[in-house]
């Protein structure tokens, strides 16, 4: 899908899927203002253990197959590596040659808040989304609206606790988090955290992807330089400061840093999430792309997981979360770069592939990441939509 700039994404990512972080605030402000929450009722009160650890896999496998298949909406083909059934090493590919169950994958560039609206458009249809992939905003909110049915994964231990509901309504199936992309062809020296940034060397050469008081990626890095300065998930005006001070010092650069900005090295220092920063350096390989997570003040946001309260085809949304949760399919996640909701176990556990960890920041990068609930989000925003333009502005 092409950017507004006539660019293409790495990942053929649709804008919304791209700057997450900002619209999740926004579609828990247009969900809530419609029908959705008075269309059901309070969430269940107890989860439901994995199927897999009570009957096992094979029961459950039986199951699905007699159901035939199921029905996925808002995943892209190329973004977090979900291809199609039909695409030998993605996530959706894994899943259909595992099991042979029909994945009718659907609107695969709606919003969060338009998941929610096709389970209540389509409820009791053959149509109607048997799983969700949505923002933790609009998890929370489809969770007090009653829209999941609680399930438990036999890996359920092993997801960490900030990135799932204990009722088992919803959790994290896989992050983003704020990286500094390098195009070393036109910087010999690549900052790595961020009072790097602030040396002359990089004068005119640090930029963000948009208005953080739309965008939600540029957002984040906002939020990033907060908790490196003495801000907090609470407080994102120290980030507000800093990029204040770096405009100050001529390094900041007000152009949006797209994909052919950071190749053409008119935006040779991009502050994005990893995920993409991994993707454009593999899309230019020319230019040497360094990608590292800033030593200090690290930031990041995820995607989650649900399964239908109503799903027409129930087992088989089980049996999905059970594969995309195994060792397997979060190991297919990461092949996107994609950090899988159990990066750490599988590091922990050796499970990471060499081929695939080369490609990576290591492990010890991501330690400490810091994640935002709805209230935190919902905060920051007012407060970077209120003083951006006057503090920084210029994007």
């Amino acid at each position: 899908m092409a950017h507004q700039n006539g660019s293409t994404f790495p990942f053929g990512a649709a804008y919304d899927r791209r700057r997450f972080l900002r619209n999740a605030a926004l579609g828990v402000a247009g969900v809530a203002g419609g029908s959705l929450l008075e269309a059901c009722g309070s969430s269940s009160s107890s989860s439901t253990t994995s199927t897999a650890a009570l009957t096992g896999m094979a029961a459950l496998e039986a199951a699905a197959k007699k159901e035939g298949a199921i029905n996925l909406i808002a995943l892209p083909a190329g973004w977090a590596n979900y291809g199609t059934q039909s695409t030998a090493g993605t996530v959706i590919g894994g899943f259909y040659k595992a099991y042979g169950i029909t994945c009718n994958s659907v609107s695969p560039n709606d919003s969060s808040a338009q998941e929610l609206t096709a389970i209540e458009v389509d409820k009791g249809t053959s149509k109607e989304p048997d799983v969700v992939d949505v923002s933790p905003a609009v998890a929370a909110l489809g969770a007090k609206g009653g829209y999941f049915a609680p399930y438990k994964v036999a890996t359920w231990d092993t997801i960490p606790a900030n990135m799932k509901d204990a009722n088992g309504d919803w959790y994290g199936d896989y992050y983003g988090v704020i990286s500094f992309a390098t195009n070393t062809t036109v910087v010999k020296t690549p900052p790595l955290d961020w009072s790097d940034l602030t040396k002359s060397e990089y004068k005119n050469k640090v930029a963000i992807d948009g208005n953080p008081a739309s965008a939600g990626d540029a957002l984040a890095a906002v939020w990033s330089a907060a908790l490196a300065n003495g801000g907090s998930l609470d407080d994102i005006m120290p980030g507000l400061t800093f990029f204040k001070d770096l405009k100050k010092a001529g390094n900041f650069n007000p152009t949006d840093c797209y994909p052919a900005n950071i190749a053409s090295g008119e935006t040779p220092i991009a502050i994005v999430w990893d995920y993409l920063s991994l993707g454009y350096r593999k899309q230019y390989p020319t230019i040497k792309l360094s990608v590292s997570i800033p030593t200090s003040g690290r930031f990041g946001n995820f995607y989650c997981q649900a399964i239908s309260a109503t799903a027409p085809h129930p087992d088989a949304a089980k049996l999905w979360q059970e594969f995309i949760y195994s060792d397997t399919g979060q190991l297919l996640y990461l092949a996107g770069y994609a950090h899988p909701a159990r990066y750490t176990a599988l590091a922990a556990a050796g499970k990471i592939p060499a081929s695939l960890a080369a490609l990576l920041p290591a492990a010890s990068e991501y330690a400490g990441v810091q994640f935002p609930n709805l209230d935190q989000i919902t905060k920051a925003s007012a407060t970077v939509t209120q003083y951006w333009d006057s503090m920084v502005g210029g994007s």
